[in-house]
């Protein structure tokens, strides 16, 4: 391997939500360092069966109450 085309990998901890912490080698920070999530798989939505933000209230709800009230006119015939 060229020494100058791979990055550096280093130990770092890094630190869930839930507050449990494990290690591994990443090219982010620099040794020792700790990585704290924000998101991770015991918070975030979509692992936790929780409902997306966007959804609420209903797309097609809103829509309809937007533009429900427009009368289309059409061709007799």
């Amino acid at each position: 391997m060229k020494a100058e085309t791979h990055p550096d990998y280093h130990t770092i901890t890094v630190k869930m939500t839930d507050g449990t912490e494990f290690q591994t080698r990443s090219t982010w920070g620099s040794e020792g360092d700790t990585l704290t999530l924000d998101i991770d798989p015991t918070s975030h939505p979509a692992w936790t069966g929780g409902q997306r933000q966007v959804d609420q209230g209903g797309r097609v709800a809103q829509f309809n109450k937007r533009f429900g009230g427009i009368k289309l006119g059409g061709k007799k015939g």
